[in-house]
């Protein structure tokens, strides 16, 4: 059976909270214009600390086996570095 405890409303609301604020900052990059590669490797960044917090929190992987967390970590960061390679080598 399941022995993890249940997380409050309390953390929830504060993960919500934090997914929220990261979402205005990348919506406030753009609209602000900024560009280039620190701004673009920021905005990935933002994007890769999100769908980890989505992952663990939302998707309840934070309670599974490491396998599962390190399948989808392994996911996120080999398509956030092909994103990278993909811009940079279009910046070059």
């Amino acid at each position: 059976m399941n022995k993890a405890k249940p997380q409050s409303n309390l953390f929830s609301t504060v993960i919500w909270l934090i997914l929220i604020a990261l979402t205005v900052a990348t919506f406030s990059i753009g609209e602000v214009g900024l560009s280039g590669k620190s701004t673009m490797l920021t905005l990935l960044a933002i994007a890769m600390i999100k769908s980890q917090m989505v992952a663990n929190y939302l998707m309840a992987l934070r309670q599974t086996r490491l396998l599962w967390r390190g399948i989808m970590f392994g996911y996120f960061v080999i398509v956030g570095g092909l994103i990278a390679i993909a811009y940079l080598m279009g910046q070059a």
